[in-house]
C-alpha cells in the first residue's frame, strides 16, 4: 500500500500529535496521505461524520484514528467506496481497532510492505415504516437496537422472520446484531459470541419480562421484522431504532422495522495472524 487516507477523531487526538506523526512517517516513505477530521456530526447528504466524497481516487487504505466507535462511524459513511479500513486505538483496547499507539510504526511498515489480510464484515440494513410508508433507513456494522424512548417502561414487541410470526414479549428493547456486533451490546445483554467472519444475524432481547426468551441466531439471508405493540391500556408507545449506538429513527405504536443483510459490507485490514480463539482469549483476560 502506498496511498492512504486518515480519518482522525480530534477528541482522541486533540492536538493532532499522532495524526501529524503518521502523515510525516508515511510521506517520508514516499506514500500519499490525506487527512479528514472526524470530530463531530456533519450530516452532509448521506454522510453523518465523514464526507466520503472528499476521498480521492486511488486510496488503498483508510486509517481510522480513534477507537471502535470512530471506526463504526467511518464504516457506515465510507462503505460504498469499498476501501479497507484500518483502526488505530487511541483509548481502551478495542475489537475493531487492533493497534494501539505504541505499535503504530511497525503497523505502518506492515501496511507499506503489503503484509496484511482483509476481512469482509457483513452489515445490516434497517428500514422503518410508519403507517406503511418508509420514514427512514440506515445501515449498521455492529447492531440495530429497537428500544423505548422517554420514561422507563417496557414495550411490547412482535417479531417476525421472513414474514412468519416468531414471538411476542414485553422487554426494554431488542438487539439485532451481526457477528461483529456479538462482542458489543448484545454480549452485555447475555448474547453469545460469534466469530466475526460468520454470516449470521442474531436477535437478543433486552431485559425481557419472561423466563423463556433467549437469543436466536438466524441465517444472514433471513429478513427480520420487529413491530411495536400497544402499551398498557392501549396507550401509544414511543420508541426508536438506533444504528450502531449512534443514529436514531423515532418509532411509535404500530410502526415496524425491517432488518436484512445489507448489500454492502465493510472491509477491515488485519495485521496479526492470530486466530479468533486466541484474540478472544486475550481480550477476555484468560491465561
Amino acid at each position: 500500500m502506498q496511498n492512504f487516507y486518515i480519518i482522525a477523531n480530534s477528541q482522541k487526538d486533540p492536538n493532532w500529535e499522532i495524526t501529524h506523526k503518521i502523515t510525516s512517517y508515511l510521506r517520508r516513505h514516499h506514500c500519499v496521505c490525506h487527512v479528514q477530521e472526524a470530530g463531530g456530526r456533519i450530516d452532509i447528504g448521506p454522510y453523518h461524520y465523514t464526507n466520503a466524497s472528499l476521498i480521492p481516487p486511488g486510496v488503498e487504505c483508510i486509517i481510522v484514528l480513534g477507537g471502535d466507535g470512530t471506526l463504526l462511524q467511518a464504516a457506515r459513511d465510507v462503505v460504498h467506496r469499498q476501501i479497507p479500513l484500518f483502526g488505530i486505538n487511541m483509548g481502551t483496547l478495542g475489537y475493531l481497532a487492533e493497534v494501539n499507539k505504541q505499535a503504530i510504526y511497525p503497523a505502518l511498515e506492515q501496511l507499506m510492505m503489503d503484509d496484511y489480510a482483509i476481512e469482509e464484515r457483513m452489515m445490516l440494513k434497517g428500514s422503518v415504516y410508519h403507517q406503511g410508508q418508509l420514514v427512514g433507513e440506515d445501515i449498521a456494522l455492529n447492531d440495530i437496537v429497537i428500544g423505548r424512548e422517554g420514561p422507563l417502561r417496557v414495550i411490547r414487541f412482535m417479531n417476525y422472520v421472513n414474514d412468519e410470526y416468531l414471538n411476542s414479549y414485553n422487554a426494554d428493547g431488542i438487539i439485532v446484531a451481526t457477528p461483529t456486533g456479538s462482542t458489543g451490546y448484545s454480549l452485555s445483554a447475555g448474547g453469545p459470541i460469534i466469530s466475526p467472519d460468520a454470516r449470521l444475524t442474531m436477535i437478543t432481547p433486552l431485559a425481557p419480562h419472561t423466563l423463556n426468551t433467549r437469543s436466536i441466531i438466524l441465517p444472514a439471508e433471513d429478513v427480520i421484522k420487529v413491530k411495536i405493540g400497544p402499551g398498557r391500556r392501549q396507550a401509544e408507545e414511543k420508541g426508536q431504532a438506533t444504528f450502531d449506538g449512534d443514529i436514531s429513527i423515532p418509532m411509535t405504536t404500530g410502526d415496524k422495522i425491517v432488518i436484512r443483510q445489507s448489500e454492502v459490507s465493510t472491509k477491515i485490514v488485519k495485521l496479526n495472524h492470530l486466530s479468533f480463539v486466541e484474540v478472544l482469549r486475550q481480550k477476555m483476560g484468560n491465561s
